[in-house]
């Protein structure tokens, strides 16, 4: 193994590193430019205020859920299609997501293991 081998090995990796930097500045300008140009997809669902009753909380929190399943879903499937996506805006989303998805299965873990104290209790 020559000296010359392992100074080509570091020069290799400086120019991965400085084409990294560089994918992740157009990443950047072209999130940028998105958000200038962005438009809203989804219109508000209702103009009143928003219902403090269980069901309506509930469902608003499992939309939200949703949302973020579906966000980290497209944004999964635009890295794979090689688009320019940072891989750690990639992850980021695929953990809340998960995140968001585990918290909703304890929440209704509870409610099951309530509902079955409330029906076992006698009358």
């Amino acid at each position: 193994m020559s000296v010359g081998g392992i100074g080509g090995g570091a020069m290799g990796v400086d120019r991965i590193m400085a084409m990294r930097q560089q994918i992740l500045e157009k990443n950047q300008a072209l999130s940028r430019a998105n958000q200038e140009v962005a438009v809203p997809t989804t219109a508000p669902a209702r103009t009143t205020p928003a219902a403090t009753d269980f069901a309506s909380t509930l469902e608003s929190a499992l939309g939200k859920v949703n949302a973020q399943q579906h966000q980290a879903s497209e944004l999964s499937s635009a890295y794979e299609r090689g688009e320019t996506i940072d891989i750690a805006k990639v992850m980021l989303a695929r953990q809340q997501a998960s995140v968001g998805f585990e918290a909703t299965l304890q929440v209704r873990n509870k409610l099951l293991s309530a509902y079955k104290d409330i029906m076992s209790m006698p009358v």
